[in-house]
């Protein structure tokens, strides 16, 4: 059994994929498992990826369903032995050290997540690149050559992640911005497989990433925050969130928010609802909502205000946090309460 899987959903990506799959086979830690899901892909991707498997039996490469990340990660995470779960998508590359630097601090604090951060000046400095038409292929991060020593590496381990997670740049009950866990994105956290192998991914949407994290959080899990650049994410200008029409991505929203909304009515006690719905759940709403302002057509409009109303009967909209007042007051308008 190997000490970490990690998980690539791949789709299209012959262009990103090797610099990607090198990044995983050039880890300072050998103890891995890559599961190289090809969801369908009629580029070169899957043929690249077999061919590292061929050479490397670490790689293993899987034939998805052509059913988007969830379905690619679902399947994924059958086939996943490793006692720790990672996330990488196709087009990304990870840091050297990653799989060392995450599972040493999980062992050191007997954690159930460790959460580590993207390089934020990678993806700017490369849309910037693309925009003036330069080259943006053989652009190297600074910071994936920075070396760092574990025993110094500057962390916080909590019981509570309620207190540390957010979706905005402060959290309800920690303005401490430094050891904050932001957003939703699945592949910033290594994950004890034990904690996640019961949750699913919502097949088929977009911004699938925030009903599952949500539901992780549920669980509560021992958590290591480390603010460390270790992921590399590269804008995939074709890629299927900046290429998807402005009502999919609303669609995606109102299933992945009735879904967990339903979740943590169920499971949260009163302090799990009030930190989710602060930190998370109206970040969400407000996302749905000001994708009405792309809407052309009737078809489009009754669809948009059939979802709200779908989600107001649900009691999502009752409470509503101070600061969120006027936006429901807005939804109210557009559905026409």
């Amino acid at each position: 059994m190997p000490k970490i899987s990690i998980i690539i959903p791949m789709y299209n990506v012959e262009k990103y994929v090797r610099r990607c799959l090198d990044s995983v086979q050039n880890q300072t830690m050998t103890d891995w498992q890559a599961i190289c899901v090809d969801d369908g892909c009629d580029d070169k991707t899957g043929e690249i990826a077999a061919k590292y498997a061929a050479r490397d039996n670490r790689f293993v490469v899987l034939r998805g369903k052509h059913d988007g990340p969830s379905g690619a990660r679902n399947l994924a995470l059958e086939h996943a032995t490793g006692e720790y779960i990672m996330c990488l998508d196709g087009d990304d590359f990870i840091h050297p050290q990653t799989m060392e630097i995450t599972l040493g601090l999980a062992l050191r604090d007997n954690a159930d997540m460790v959460a580590y951060t993207y390089d934020r000046a990678y993806r700017p400095h490369l849309m910037i690149r693309h925009l003036l038409g330069l080259n943006v292929d053989a652009v190297e991060p600074r910071a994936i050559r920075k070396k760092y020593d574990l025993s110094k590496i500057k962390t916080v381990t909590t019981d509570n992640v309620f207190e540390y997670a957010t979706e905005s740049t402060h959290n309800a009950f920690n303005k401490n911005r430094r050891w904050l866990i932001k957003h939703c994105q699945v592949w910033k956290n290594l994950y004890r497989r034990d904690l996640i192998k019961d949750i699913k991914f919502i097949d088929g949407i977009l911004f699938e990433d925030f009903p599952w994290w949500s539901e992780v959080l549920l669980k509560n899990p021992r958590t290591v925050i480390a603010n460390l650049p270790l992921y590399f994410y590269r804008p995939n200008f074709k890629g299927i969130v900046l290429s998807a029409k402005q009502i999919q991505i609303m669609q995606s929203l109102f299933i992945g928010l009735a879904d967990i909304y339903e979740k943590y009515k169920q499971n949260a006690n009163d302090y799990q609802m009030k930190m989710w719905t602060e930190n998370f759940l109206w970040f969400f709403i407000a996302r749905a909502f000001d994708k009405t302002k792309y809407l052309k057509t009737d078809a489009e409009f009754k669809l948009a205000r059939d979802g709200f109303k779908k989600l107001k009967k649900t009691g999502m909209f009752d409470n509503v946090p101070n600061e969120w007042y006027a936006l429901r007051e807005k939804i109210y308008a557009f559905i026409g309460k």
